[in-house]
This record gives structure tokens, sequence and C-alpha cells, in this order.
């Protein structure tokens, strides 16, 4: 009997713990919570703190209130010229009002993510079919991504979710694309390379011509100061000379006697044929008294 008694006393003691643990919530400030009774949606703003519900009947449904991340799948997209582009991009989102979320997508994350890929991909068609290859991939992809979140972000509240931030992480051409960029690169390249080579030639061609030219300008001063100095020279020592044998005219003979001997008799091997009578000699006879 006693052992009957201490057993649902147990009972009772659990069914009060269990309800007093149904009756409280708490609410974090990085959650947004609802109040569910039977399917209807009693409240869903409460404030971070510890909230009373009736226990057994009330549900407490919890969602993530952070900015969350979706990560797209790469996926191709037509440009205005028909040509494919490949496109990586990811989403930022939060969830904005829980009742709307719950309302609309369940309350399933993975539903949520679903509607809201289908927006970003709507919104990516229609801006890229709008530009050029150009404009996508290089000029306008800031322009693309300002779009993109505003009308990602009004479609989304209609899910109860706030889109904080879309971003395209790459664009990139599609194989057949990126080939025949590749070669019209590779022509374009060879081109500049090629005008540069021909500019280089002809610097250098132009270089060499002025360089030339002031070297033969050099040379024919050179040669010009070269003769100016020599006939100089050479006037003041016929100058010299000439005041030489006004002074001693024998000497002077004489002198140039000897350098003729000099130049005349330079190497042993040097041969002259001449009459030993001749002027030449004078010098070397034996002088008269």
């Amino acid at each position: 009997m006693n052992q009957t008694k201490g057993l649902i006393v147990l009972g009772l003691a659990l069914l009060i713990l269990v309800a007093a643990l149904s009756t409280f919530y708490s609410v974090d400030e990085r959650e947004k919570v609802l109040i569910v009774r039977f399917g209807q949606i009693l409240r869903h703003d409460d404030q971070p703190g510890i909230h009373v519900k009736v226990p057994f009947v009330d549900d407490a449904r919890y969602f993530d209130s952070r900015i969350l991340t979706m990560d797209a799948d790469p996926q191709p997209f037509l440009t205005k010229e028909k040509k494919y582009v490949i496109v990586d991009s990811f989403v930022k989102w939060r969830i904005l009002d829980a009742r709307e979320y719950y309302l609309t997508v369940g309350g399933q994350e993975s539903e949520a993510r679903r509607r809201l890929e289908q927006v970003i991909n709507s919104g990516l068609r229609d801006e890229f079919g709008k530009r050029n290859i150009q404009s996508v991939i290089s000029t306008e992809r800031g322009k693309i991504m300002e779009i993109l979140t505003e009308y990602a972000n009004k479609e989304a509240l209609k899910f109860g979710i706030k889109v904080v931030d879309v971003r395209l992480q790459r664009v990139d051409l599609s194989d057949d694309i990126s080939q025949s960029v590749y070669q019209r690169m590779k022509a374009e390249r060879s081109r500049i390379a090629n005008e540069l080579r021909a500019q280089g030639e002809e610097a250098a061609e132009k270089i060499r011509a002025n360089a030339e030219r002031q070297r033969q300008v050099l040379l024919a001063d050179a040669y010009r100061q070269a003769e100016r100095i020599r006939g100089e020279g050479d006037a003041r020592a016929t100058a010299i000379y000439a005041a030489a044998y006004n002074r001693a005219p024998e000497f002077y003979a004489l002198y140039r006697s000897l350098n003729a001997y000099k130049e005349s008799f330079s190497k042993k091997d040097d041969i002259m044929v001449v009459d030993p009578s001749s002027d030449f000699f004078k010098y070397m006879k034996k002088p008269s008294r």
C-alpha cells in the first residue's frame, strides 16, 4: 500500500515537473519564437526573456533570427548577345517576420532557401538578359548586385524574410566563349607586340642615323680643326725657318743638310747612288782652308 502511494506521489511530482517545464519557455535574442495552439498562431513577437504558455496545449516554435548565408550552385544565364555565362552567387538573409515565415514556408528553412533561390535566379536572368558580356563581367557587376539586393528583398518580404545582401562571387565565360575570347586576346596582344617592335625598330634606326650624323659632324669638325692647327704650325715653322735663314744662312743650310742625312740614312740597309761631288755631300767633305 505504501509502495503504491509512493509511486502515485512520484508520478504526480513528475507530472507537475513536466507541466512546469511545459508552462515556461525562454526567448533568446538570437531567436524568434511562435506560440501555436492547434495550428493557430497566438503570439509571434515575444521579447527576449522567460515567458509563460498553456502547458500541453500551446507549442513554441523556434527560428534562428541571425543572418544566414545561402550559397547557390553556379548557374548558366544568357546575356544580351545570347551568350551563356556561368554565375556563382550567394545571398545573406534573415527571418524578419516569424509569423509570415511560418505561414508561407511552414517555418522550414529548406523551403525558404528554395523560394529565395527562385527569386535570385529570376532576378539574375532578367539583369543578365539586358546586358552584354563585357558589362556583366567588368563594368556593371556592382550595379547588378545593388539591383538584385533590392529586388530580392522586395520579393522575400512576402515570405517574412529580409535579404541583407546579394553578391556575385564569380562570373565566368562558358568554354566555347572562353576559347574565342582567348584567341581574340592572343591576336590582339600579338598585334600590339608587333606594333611595339616596329616602333622600337623605327626609334633604333633614328637613333643610329642621328648618332652616325653626329659622328660625321664631329669627325669633320675635328679634321677641320686639325688642318687649321697644322696650317698654323706649318706657317709658324716656315716663319721660323725664314728668320733663322736670314740670321745665319750658312748654319741654316748645315742644319737642313744634317736633317737630310738623318732621313736618308735612317736604316743600315739604305743605299744611295749619288755623285760624290754633288752638293748633297757638301758638309761631309773636308772643309777648305
